[in-house]
């Protein structure tokens, strides 16, 4: 039987401009997915969404698999994340628009 794990790494957390999630331990997993909800929708504004790798928790690189996805503030997106190594982050950075939006981000992992 295959393992997974689901994380709830934001609840509800209101994008200024610039938030990353909290590095998560995934050498383990096999897959990755990032799921984000905008709770707080915000039309008419942009967000850039960035998978980020690291060695150790701490030095952070965008990881070179995963291009930015720029989506508009609403709904419910989708990030596969393959090839990611030990450790994971989801940064998130709004490059339109005035209002904040409010995110859900989950994390979900299978070995």
């Amino acid at each position: 039987m295959r393992q997974s794990q689901s994380a709830v790494m934001e609840r509800g957390v209101e994008l200024a401009d610039v938030h990353e999630t909290e590095p998560f331990e995934v050498a383990w997993a096999s897959e990755a997915r990032w799921f984000v909800q905008f709770l707080r929708p915000a039309p008419g504004n942009q967000v850039e969404f960035r998978v980020q790798i690291s060695p150790d928790g701490i030095n952070w690189i965008d990881h070179e698999g995963h291009p930015p996805l720029v989506s508009d503030a609403v709904g419910l997106l989708s990030i596969p994340v393959e090839s990611f190594g030990h450790w994971l982050r989801l940064r998130s950075e709004r490059t339109s628009g005035s209002d904040r939006p409010m995110l859900r981000i989950y994390l979900e992992l299978k070995e």
